[in-house]
């Protein structure tokens, strides 16, 4: 179900970045250029944290989930800029599933 809905969006937001930057939110993110995506990744990520810290307190977990749901959103606009999607993130996923974050850590730090 997940990669469906993933799978969904994806090409959504490819019809989209082929929109006019007037008529498309996606559009005019792609229109004003990598460092404006950049910029509602960052501000998403922020928003996100706020809402977990929140959450935490409060034990109620409605805001952390839209505000997730945003940074997702924005993180996926910005995958798509770069000619990647939902799936090559989800592949990478996959592949770690035979290591512990330890392993996977430190194959990151020998290359």
């Amino acid at each position: 179900m997940t990669s469906d809905v993933l799978s969904r969006l994806t090409d959504i937001l490819e019809a989209r970045r082929q929109s006019s930057p007037e008529e498309s939110y996606v559009a005019s993110l792609h229109h004003k250029g990598l460092n404006k995506i950049l910029e509602k990744v960052g501000e998403e990520s922020i928003e996100t944290i706020l809402a977990a810290r929140d959450a935490e307190q409060s034990g109620e977990t409605d805001k952390l989930i839209y505000e997730t749901a945003d940074l997702w959103f924005h993180s996926l606009v910005m995958l798509s800029h770069l000619g990647e999607n939902a799936q090559s993130v989800l592949d990478e996923l996959e592949r770690r599933f035979d290591l512990s974050g330890l392993e996977e850590k430190a194959g990151r730090e020998s290359k």
